[in-house]
């Protein structure tokens, strides 16, 4: 897997159920592991990362859930950690607004009432923007001694097609909003977002059929907007146990007529060679028509959202 740790903003999206999340927290330990200080925020979700670091439930405060030296690593409590935030537009809006007014005060009292907040609401991409500028925000944050507060800030992006339209949102802003403070920092999060160095893309999905063929569309649409693609990551993936004769073989096999156990066994070893015929054939598709080979995750035998499956998956990448 290439590197994310020269990045300041890691955004992961896929299909929904692909394990978006799963990959977002091994990815963030795996970096905390190295002294990174990391922040996941995720988009106004119903949140599972609490249960995968075993911390009570993650709101709408930036709190820390992780030390660095989680994996065994060895970097100053002070240093490397992992810290998350669970965005909510509302909250994300009044943040963004006392940031630019300078007070809180002034803000409740401009935008404290039910008719701007209706408003607002209703402004097309107001809410997409609120969360994804919260997240490129907090790149730009910096501690008392001028260091940032965080290394890397890694975005659980929404669903496919939702995360697509959240991600046009500041070309969107710049195309047709005069200048201003809006349009100021939708520039500078854009040409962020656009860097290669400083920005990546991970693609999340699984060895099958419709996830590889909605990853590759996905993948089309961000080259059109000119945003890097840094990493795909297959996930769940089972290790082969048949050669591609055997496969063929089985499938070819004709079902016995009897219900012994024999017949069970082949029968559930005609179910795993479909399965690996399909995940082979994804895996070509996705190594054929990406601009970067994909990796691969291993099917787990037991649920992922648990700390030592996370600490597990975190090793791997």
């Amino acid at each position: 897997m290439s590197t994310l740790a020269d990045k300041r903003f890691v955004l992961i999206t896929g299909k929904g159920g692909v394990g978006k999340t799963t990959v977002c927290a091994a990815e963030a330990l795996a970096l905390a592991a190295k002294g990174k200080r990391v922040l996941v925020a995720m988009c106004n979700s119903k949140e599972r990362l609490s249960a995968m670091f075993g911390v009570p439930p993650i709101g709408a405060d930036v709190v820390r859930i992780a030390d660095g030296a989680a994996q065994g690593g060895s970097p100053p409590r002070d240093q490397g950690g992992v810290w998350a935030v669970n965005m909510l537009p509302e909250r994300a809006i009044e943040e963004y607004g006392t940031l630019v007014l300078h007070s809180r005060a002034l803000y409740k009292t401009l935008f404290d009432n039910r008719y701007v907040r209706t408003f607002l609401r209703a402004v097309p991409g107001m809410q997409e923007w609120s969360m994804l500028g919260k997240a490129w925000w907090h790149t730009t944050e910096r501690l008392t001694d001028g260091s940032s507060r965080f290394d890397v800030v890694i975005l659980d992006a929404p669903a496919t097609g939702h995360g697509l339209d959240m991600l046009r949102v500041p070309k969107v802003i710049l195309d047709v909003v005069p200048p201003g403070i809006l349009r100021r920092d939708a520039e500078r999060a854009w040409a962020l977002f656009q860097d290669d160095k400083t920005c990546a893309i991970v693609l999340v999905t699984l060895p099958e059929e419709m996830p590889t063929t909605e990853t590759i569309e996905l993948a089309r649409a961000l080259r059109e907007l000119g945003l890097p693609i840094g990493r795909v990551v297959v996930n769940c993936v089972l290790p082969p146990l048949f050669s591609k004769e055997e496969r063929a073989a089985l499938l070819a096999a004709t079902p016995g007529a009897k219900a012994d156990a024999g017949e069970a066994a082949l029968a559930a070893a005609r179910d795993r060679s479909t399965r690996e015929r399909v995940q082979a054939e994804s895996l070509n598709r996705l190594s054929r028509e990406l601009p970067v080979p994909p990796a691969f995750l291993p099917l787990l035998m037991q649920d992922a959202a648990n700390p030592e499956s996370i600490a597990q998956l975190a090793k791997r990448v």
